[in-house]
């Protein structure tokens, strides 16, 4: 059976690190071409958290890209997780829009809205106000994210083919000089 798949990049790309969500998602759209029999869509949610509710609960399955909080891990360590095995030592403490995520998925499960969710997280490092670079070490991470990524995809019979070869940091330049020049124009 069809299924329609949300890959939902969340993250605030003016705070550093917090916005590799966002960054990565952007990254593995123009990296990639997806081909298989689901509906696969992809989407900046930012920091809209609640916002996003009408959103998601279309979707069959959820895929959250994001930044996560970990008591054992460190800096640039990749999580990949199914929201309802959330493992022992990861929390949402990390921001406020990680927070706000966690109760908006919290609140669709109480009322059946949720569809099945994985979450794609990385431990930040810099979550800096207005500082556009992400850091060594998340960078670092990316490599283990997009496999994470794209080997989940192909258990869903979704396969990935490599059509470019983007720069993280110059994806999250862009963005964050696009973000820059909306604020500015508005």
């Amino acid at each position: 059976m069809n299924q329609k798949i949300l890959v939902l990049g969340i993250g605030n790309v003016l705070y550093a690190d917090e916005g590799i969500g966002v960054h990565l998602l952007q990254y593995l759209q123009q990296k990639y071409r997806f081909d298989g029999p689901h509906q696969l869509d992809f989407v900046d949610g930012g920091t809209l958290a609640h916002a996003l509710i009408p959103l998601i609960a279309p979707y069959d399955q959820l895929l959250v890209i994001d930044t996560v909080h970990s008591t054992e891990g460190q800096i640039g360590n990749v999580y990949f997780f199914d929201f309802d095995k959330v493992p022992h030592h990861i929390d949402f403490q990390g921001s406020a829009h990680e927070v706000e995520m966690l109760q908006t998925l919290n609140m669709m499960e109480m009322v059946g809205d949720r569809p099945p969710t994985h979450i794609l997280g990385v431990i930040p490092e810099v979550l800096e106000a207005m500082s556009f670079e992400l850091s060594d070490r998340v960078v670092n991470a990316v490599a283990l994210m997009e496999q994470a990524f794209v080997d989940h995809l192909a258990s869903q019979g979704i396969r990935a083919t490599q059509i470019s070869d983007p720069d993280i940091r110059a994806v999250a330049r862009c963005a964050c000089e696009q973000e820059t020049f909306d604020e500015v124009a508005v």
